[in-house]
């Protein structure tokens, strides 16, 4: 197996002396984080929660932020440039925009 050696601070080496043989798995699930930023995900269910009207729903639109977001990634794409991690990012990105444009149309209540 691998050996890996870190220099930390003296707090966090505290710390990670608390979790003891759990560190790789700790350290695995870091790593599993989701595709896009938690907040998006909070900003659309969100919205759903909210008990939204049918025209609040067809004016629905991601943030600016987001939409920065995707045109970035849309961009590095058509270049050919995008990482691993980037082309999991959009890959979600686009699965929920289907999931809007489903709930837009009244296929999903």
């Amino acid at each position: 197996m691998p050996r890996i050696t870190l220099e930390v601070s003296e707090e966090l080496s505290q710390q990670l002396a608390q979790v003891g043989d759990r560190l790789p798995e700790l350290l695995a699930l870091s790593l599993q984080q989701p595709a896009v930023p938690a907040q998006v995900y909070r900003y659309i269910l969100d919205f759903l929660a909210s008990n939204p009207t049918p025209e609040q729903i067809a004016e629905f639109k991601p943030t600016p932020e987001m939409q920065e977001r995707l045109r970035t990634l849309l961009t590095r794409s058509n270049a050919g440039e995008l990482t691993p991690t980037e082309l999991k990012e959009l890959d979600e990105y686009e699965r929920i925009e289907h999931l809007v444009v489903m709930i837009k149309a009244g296929n999903l209540s």
